[in-house]
């Protein structure tokens, strides 16, 4: 099991940017040029969908540079607590298990955003676990330069 953290703090109104980390425009802003992360028609916002803890809302294909598929995620929220957090435990390609803790707390700037990841990839494990501290590296400078 590999574990990583980030950690950003943020100029920006807790409430605007839970509204943003929770919109399907918003996640593929963070996620540009790399990945992007589909849903089904009509779907904009991760609250707007009904959610059964534990219970795939959707399934999303993610593609590289917004074009190549490269694999599927059953998207998969077992709790969202609006404008604290999330906890995803989404099956998805490559990953024997992958949970993704979003927290969000009011600081004396803004707004702390952490993401706590526990993972285990089916293969190459270390270079997986590279992979995955460089996109989430990426996705915090884009929400840094966004908010800034």
């Amino acid at each position: 099991m590999i574990q990583l953290t980030f950690t950003s703090d943020l100029p920006v109104d807790r409430s605007r940017l839970w509204r943003a980390v929770t919109a399907m425009d918003g996640i593929n802003d963070e996620m540009r040029p790399w990945l992007s992360m589909g849903a089904p028609p009509g779907v904009r916002d991760l609250q707007a969908v009904a959610l059964t803890p534990g219970k795939p809302l959707f399934r999303s294909r993610l593609k590289l540079f917004g074009l190549l598929p490269v694999g599927h995620s059953e998207l998969t929220l077992l709790s969202l607590t609006p404008q604290e957090g999330f906890v995803e435990a989404s099956p998805m390609t490559g990953m024997r298990s992958w949970r993704h803790h979003r927290r969000l707390a009011d600081s004396d700037t803004g707004c702390t955003l952490q993401d706590i990841l526990e993972f285990e990839p089916r293969v190459f494990p270390r270079t997986t676990g590279a992979l995955v501290a460089f996109f989430f590296r990426h996705r915090h400078r884009r929400l840094r330069r966004r908010y800034r």
